[in-house]
């Protein structure tokens, strides 16, 4: 399926390793190291969803020097999810002109594996708006895109729910983009399937 803008889909887990391991049992394909995030306390992996979309695994790194800043606790579950427009600032200022605060455009950075140091900007939204639902913005200029030589699934479905669906539809329309969205309680879920089978989170 195709979903406008989407760069990728962020799925958060307290046991990173299991959560690759599981998702490589199912699918038949395993995720690749993406490296850490010594801001955060955090680990990720990666598997391409086709094109210049994929899905990070997140999770906490057990090697680091300090403890997650996100919350892992619980089961695993989407938490948000990021698109990459051509002009994040001027997005920016079009969502914030429309009422919706996605916050500022800062710099991060990650190291890979091979010790690479890996660069972008990214909207900084001060909280998940509606839940998560409302992705963040996402520029990766000159650096390589974490999709190259990444092995892929296929993303089958991604539905989303919330009690404010409308809002967010009117929202994600103002980022030009879209969820197939109903009302329910805040909820992101999706299927991935490989050549073994699928993965449903």
């Amino acid at each position: 399926m195709s979903v406008p803008l989407l760069d990728h889909l962020v799925l958060a887990t307290a046991d990173l390793f299991r959560t690759v391991r599981r998702f490589a049992d199912a699918t038949g394909v395993e995720p690749v190291e993406g490296g850490r995030h010594a801001r955060w306390g955090t680990r990720n992996f990666l598997v391409g969803l086709g094109g210049t979309a994929y899905l990070e695994l997140l999770g906490p790194d057990p090697e680091a020097e300090r403890a997650p800043v996100f919350d892992f606790e619980g089961p695993e579950r989407l938490i948000t999810w990021a698109i990459h427009p051509a002009d994040i600032d001027g997005v920016l200022v079009t969502a914030r002109e429309a009422g919706i605060d996605l916050g500022q455009i800062g710099a991060l950075s990650r190291a890979t594996p091979s010790g690479e140091l890996l660069s972008w900007r990214v909207s900084t939204p001060p909280d998940y708006l509606y839940d998560g639902l409302v992705p963040f913005l996402i520029d990766w200029g000159t650096a390589p895109h974490p999709t190259t030589n990444l092995r892929t699934v296929e993303l089958v479905s991604l539905h989303a729910t919330h009690p404010q669906d409308d809002e967010v539809r009117q929202a994600l329309a103002v980022l030009s983009t879209s969820l197939d969205l109903s009302t329910g309680p805040a909820a992101l879920t999706a299927t991935f399937r490989g050549p073994r089978g699928s993965y449903a989170v």
